[in-house]
């Protein structure tokens, strides 16, 4: 027991008991547990003006978003509600959309952590509203932080925490830091959601023993994982260090280990069990995809640079509050490191009265370091040095020796982390000013201890002030900062004043509600429908009205492929260089589309076709060997015959190849579109094959010459299930042979075929783990064929061909655990 312990109990000297000297603790009763029974517990009235609270705040939060005409923009409406209507449109028709046909020419959509798919809110949520406006989707992502800051309320609730204290850390929870700067990422959004009520349910399991709260502990922490990003892998470390926390606190290890071990064991099954398939699945989608693992060099250009720390106290201080977009701090334009950060992702400003709390009360009295508020206090270092990652040695040992580490590329996430801890702190630090008052660290704590905490707190905070100014001079903003410095310290002398005005138990109380309710309103000024979390619903008028022009050419575009629908053909279109929203728009207006918006893609469509991340950006659409252009025989095998510009052939970047026989059908101000000609069929019957290494194609960026009427390349993984009368034909006369599509679906497509001699039938779709091949009902193994697709054998006569997608069956589902096994061996 420290001295810091002994100076954070409300009891004098005469009170310390061998409990809290740390001679004996109980199994059943911790220190902790003991102290929360001498503190206040919430009554009804403070349950309800708590919640009251916390309601009307997310109200007035998403008010500020309406009002203003504005929607949460980027990737949330870029990438993440076109995958909501893609996912609404499927489960109208009863369908669960498995494969998205509209998305990079084909992509696994049950595999990717940002489909939505196994987040049963938003399941719930498409089923319900498939047609959901943009407005409407905010406000259901607003409702899932309202949850997680009402089960923070819990967490106060449980530790007898004063309500004033717990409504200022939900607050912050809910629209502070990166709550709010990355509302974009609704996936990461979702996943933080979810964590107050898994600590909540937690705790109290371990502390009763309860195998209800350790099945709600369980759920709760699979609707938090199933998110599968960063913050979710993050926050399950924190859940397991709290445990491991418990677990050494108790003063008894093994003891306190086995009467819990089945509590334990509950909670993982039913964590476990959820995650299985979905973590499967995803873990089979990066064996194949772009990105299966991060390399350090790439993953440490998304740290956290230090003088960003001054955000918290000073939102402003680089701009990233401007409108219009006028941010000068640490980017890939002013830092001589590679970096991938932006003015979003380096924000974190909690609220001024907050940080008050954090700095005097908690950092230089040594509030944060008592036994109660130590393991937040824990992790909030660490969520720091983990944010800040190249500027300290710990993210690299954490990179190299941590599982699943490697797996992201962005250490500047443990921010949300860090905003949690935060949250919490300065709620906890409100609590010990209502019990104790202001903090007196000379009477409490050695002289020595006391003056060093001071020291080094003021120390710190004077060396951020120091190079965040050093920063802002450098860059021609310093009169700019210091008038954001001047408004903090204006507000800091406010907050001062209101806490040293306040000596009595009551009169403390209405200060506390007064800096909770202050903190909440300027937060709502500062981080409600910024700069950065809004931008005008007409920015993304494809997913409300269309504009005039841009409604003409989807007209055409559409009268286009339905013609040649009606022929039987399936072409696809690929959609370069619009405007964000445009990327993935293609989910919602039913194009089959070559490129979209995803950090995830197939490797092999990636490494063949060069689509890149994003649509928007012609700099990052690359035209390899194997795709030289639109009139070469990849773009024709994908059935390529449409291409969407934002301008003319003619003004294209001189990477970019311009097909010379393209036939313009639409032009507008914003939109041109292009007819390329008839492409390959989407099916094909094929007599002879030609065996090639799809890995070395793909390396030398060569496509192989094929007759494409009748020859099919096939890759030397699947030449073991190739019939043996076509492996060893010679090519010859072609099969009398009519193959047709007679049914399309987004996860299934079946085909007739008439033949005289035995072959092979190609389906232009992407070859992928799941996809299951039929004849006739007979189970038939898929073919790679040619470099990208599928195929699969045919005997002579009139058969029906089905391919269908199924990534849950035993097979696929065990064949991705094989290989996941066999890479942790290797």
């Amino acid at each position: 027991m420290s001295l810091l312990d002994t100076a954070a109990s409300p009891a004098s000297a005469r009170d310390v008991s061998a409990r809290d000297l740390g001679i004996a603790r109980s199994e059943s009763l911790s220190a902790e547990t003991a102290e929360r029974r001498q503190e206040r517990v919430w009554t009804r009235a403070d349950c309800c003006l708590t919640m009251s609270a916390v309601l009307l705040f997310a109200g007035l939060a998403f008010a500020c978003w309406l009002m203003s005409g504005t929607v949460v923009p980027w990737d949330s409406k870029n990438h993440f509600y076109p995958m909501f209507r893609f996912l609404a449109d499927a489960l109208q028709h009863g369908e669960i959309p498995l494969w998205n046909p509209y998305h990079f020419a084909g992509h696994p959509a049950v595999a990717d952590p940002q489909s939505l798919i196994f987040t049963p809110s938003m399941m719930l949520f498409a089923w319900v509203a498939p047609h959901a406006s943009m407005q409407v989707f905010d406000g259901v992502i607003e409702a899932h932080l309202a949850f997680g800051a009402l089960s923070v309320l819990g967490l106060f609730r449980r530790r007898h925490w004063h309500p004033a204290g717990a409504v200022l850390a939900a607050v912050i929870f809910m629209l502070g830091g990166s709550a709010s700067s990355r509302l974009q990422h609704t996936g990461m959004i979702i996943s933080y959601s979810f964590f107050p009520a898994a600590m909540w349910c937690l705790e109290i399991a371990l502390e009763r023993r309860s195998y209800r709260f350790a099945a709600l502990f369980g759920v709760f922490t699979a609707l938090m994982a199933l998110g599968r990003d960063q913050v979710a892998f993050l926050l399950c470390v924190v859940l397991m260090a709290r445990v491991a926390w418990a677990v050494w606190a108790s003063g008894e290890p093994l003891p306190y280990l086995r009467a819990r071990a089945g509590v334990l064991a509950l909670a993982g099954l039913i964590s476990g069990t959820a995650l299985l398939v979905p973590v499967l699945l995803t873990m089979q989608f990066l064996g194949a995809s772009n990105r299966p693992a991060i390399p350090f060099g790439v993953a440490v250009t998304g740290s956290l640079a230090p003088v960003n720390l001054i955000t918290l106290v000073a939102p402003n201080f680089f701009g990233s509050l401007n409108q219009p977009y006028d941010y000068w701090g640490p980017g890939d334009q002013t830092l001589w490191q590679p970096d991938w950060t932006d003015r979003a992702i380096n924000y974190l400003f909690i609220g001024t009265l907050p940080m008050l709390l954090i700095a005097w009360h908690g950092l230089a009295a040594g509030r944060l370091f008592e036994r109660r508020a130590r393991f937040f206090t824990v992790i909030l270092g660490l969520a720091l040095v983990y944010a800040l990652g190249r500027f300290t040695p710990f993210f690299a040992r954490v990179f190299d020796w941590m599982p699943g580490v490697s797996l992201y590329r962005r250490p500047a996430d443990a921010t949300f982390v860090l905003n949690i801890a935060l949250a919490i702190g300065a709620g906890y630090l409100l609590h010990r000013f209502v019990e104790d008052g202001r903090p007196r660290p000379l009477r409490h704590l050695p002289k020595q201890l006391a003056f060093a905490l001071a020291a080094v707190t003021t120390l710190g905070f004077g060396i951020l002030i120091d190079r965040s100014l050093a920063y802002s001079f450098q860059e021609g903003h310093l009169a700019g900062s210091l008038r954001q410095l001047g408004l903090t310290a204006l507000l800091i002398a406010g907050g001062t004043v209101l806490i040293l005005a306040f000596e009595s138990h009551k009169h403390r109380a209405f200060a506390a509600a007064a800096i909770a309710m202050l903190a909440g309103g300027e937060i709502l000024w500062r981080n409600a429908a910024s700069p950065l979390n809004a931008e005008t619903v007409g920015h993304y008028s494809v997913y409300a009205q269309m504009t005039p022009s841009s409604e003409a050419g989807i007209e055409v575009l559409r009268r286009e492929i339905a013609a040649k629908a009606h022929e039987g053909d399936h072409p696809r279109v690929e959609m370069l260089g619009l405007t964000g929203p445009w990327q993935n728009a293609s989910m919602v207006l039913k194009l089959e589309n070559t490129l979209g918006y995803n950090p995830l893609r197939i490797d092999d469509y990636e490494r063949a076709v060069g689509p890149g991340e994003n649509a928007t950006d012609l700099s990052l659409r690359h035209y390899p060997g194997t795709f030289r252009g639109y009139k070469c025989h990849l773009a024709s095998l994908l059935g390529l015959e449409y291409l969407v510009l934002d301008r003319p052939l003619s003004k294209l970047p001189r990477h970019v190849p311009r097909p010379g026989s393209a036939t313009p059908i639409y032009a507008s101000d914003t939109m041109y579109i292009y007819r390329l000609g008839s492409a390959a069929p989407r099916t094909y019957f094929a007599t002879s094959v030609k065996v090639i290494d799809d890995d070395t194609v793909l390396d030398d960026q060569v496509l192989p010459d094929f007759d494409r009427t009748k020859e099919v390349l096939i890759d030397r993984s699947s030449v073991d299930d190739l019939n043996g009368e076509v492996l060893n034909r010679e090519t010859g006369t072609p099969a009398e042979a009519k193959v047709s599509i007679v049914k399309y679906d987004d996860s299934a497509v079946t085909i007739d075929v008439d033949t005289d001699k035995a072959g092979v039938v190609v389906l232009h779709d992407l070859f992928y783990p799941g996809w299951e091949a039929s004849v006739d009902g007979e189970s038939e193994p898929v073919l790679r064929a040619n470099i990208l697709f599928r195929g699969v054998n045919v005997p002579a006569g009139h058969h029906r061909v089905e391919f269908e997608f199924h990534p849950l069956s035993f097979a696929n589902l065990t064949a991705a655990a094989s290989s996941l096994l066999h890479k942790n061996e290797e």
